[in-house]
């Protein structure tokens, strides 16, 4: 199928700013895309050849919109898979597969998954809401996960005590093992629709302690080459259990002993493949774009070192955005500032991110480091 300059129509379900930066790719080959998210604000809004207004869970919202076009991917998990079932079984095109996403979609299927299919991960158990959470002998400390519709940090608590578990929201969740780890690495692994495989490098992701939102993310990681090799193969394992088509990014821990343990998915553009853009032959965009095309896959290596560094709102502050300071690092270097064109801020909002590259890595994380110390996500109304 010729998809370039073409009436070839893409859609993806969900506008927020992996859309956003994979339009970027769409844009830059010419592909008609057609955009469906709840948000008159969403920052998808500008750069799609149409933008629509609706609801990711509604059937009749997205079975409609997925009919209008040719093909149809995702920049989300939580949207409607009995309507991405109904377009798959008319024989609509769906990268990934509703088959995929019911396995990952819900915390505790995916947590059942990897035990099904003997992939490493910490021990966990599941709950139909807060009061069979509390009915059960609870080992403390452990981590809490709802197990819908959590992301960037929320809807994942380290319960401590019996007195932490009356803060929870009364859903259905998952208790994990806590894991004793020294690092929290990721693979990003491209898996295209004609079965071409590549997997980008092990990266290193540090956390903010509070808002548990990734700070920086580090390529290469700065780990041993058989712990990185044991990583590749991990993800590979669970890329091809799921028999994804697009990008899996697969979170794992690193723990003392150098075991390897997942942690999580995403069935889609991540967070942790954001320095991509800049320091790597191919982004994970354009990656995802190739796969989920049946086009040859791109060279996932890095061309230099990268590092990541998240925008975030600052704690205290709410209302229209100002990037303070956003001057001063982009007179640094190897420095690239990605705005996500959202307007209003927020304690820990995902504002943007910042892209550091450098041959050498050390400096490469010091910069990264005078960045984050620099720039203040803020507004000139404080809360």
């Amino acid at each position: 199928m010729n998809y370039f300059s073409s009436d070839f129509k893409l859609g993806i379900l969900g506008g927020g700013q992996l859309g956003k930066m994979l339009l970027a790719e769409t844009r830059k080959f010419d592909i008609q895309t057609y955009i469906l998210d709840p948000s008159r604000e969403a920052p998808s809004q500008f750069g799609a050849t149409h933008f629509s207004i609706g609801d990711l869970m509604d059937f009749n919202t997205v079975y409609e919109f997925g009919k209008k076009v040719d093909l149809l991917t995702i920049e989300i998990e939580n949207v409607n898979l009995d309507a991405l079932d109904k377009l798959e079984a008319e024989g609509q095109k769906v990268f990934p597969s509703p088959k995929t996403l019911r396995l990952i979609q819900n915390k505790g299927i995916q947590k059942d998954f990897y035990v099904q299919h003997n992939i490493p991960t910490s021990a966990h158990q599941r709950f139909v809401n807060l009061d069979d959470l509390k009915s059960n002998c609870l080992t403390f400390p452990f981590v809490w996960k709802c197990a819908q519709f959590g992301y960037d940090g929320n809807g994942v608590k380290v319960v401590r005590s019996i007195d932490d578990i009356g803060n929870l929201p009364n859903v259905e969740c998952v208790a994990e093992q806590m894991v004793s780890f020294k690092n929290e690495l990721a693979v990003i692994v491209a898996r295209s629709a004609s079965g071409e495989v590549k997997t980008y490098p092990v990266v290193e992701m540090e956390f903010h302690p509070e808002a548990n939102q990734v700070e920086y993310v580090i390529c290469p990681a700065r780990i041993d080459t058989k712990v990185a090799q044991k990583a590749t193969e991990i993800a590979l394992q669970v890329s091809k259990a799921y028999n994804h088509v697009g990008l899996l990014a697969v979170e794992m821990f690193q723990t003392h002993d150098n075991e390897i343990l997942v942690n999580e998915v995403a069935p889609r553009p991540h967070n942790s493949g954001h320095y991509s853009i800049e320091a790597s032959y191919t982004s994970q965009f354009e990656n995802h774009l190739r796969a989920i095309l049946g086009l040859p896959l791109g060279n996932t290596a890095s061309k230099v070192a990268g590092i990541m560094v998240n925008l975030v709102g600052a704690e205290g502050y709410s209302g229209n955005v100002i990037y303070e300071n956003i001057e001063k690092i982009m007179a640094i270097d190897g420095v690239t500032p990605h705005i996500y064109g959202k307007k209003e801020t927020r304690p820990f909002r995902k504002m943007g991110h910042v892209t550091i590259v450098n041959e050498d890595m050390k400096e490469a994380r010091r910069i990264a480091e005078e960045v984050k110390n620099s720039i203040k996500v803020i507004s000139k109304k404080l809360l």
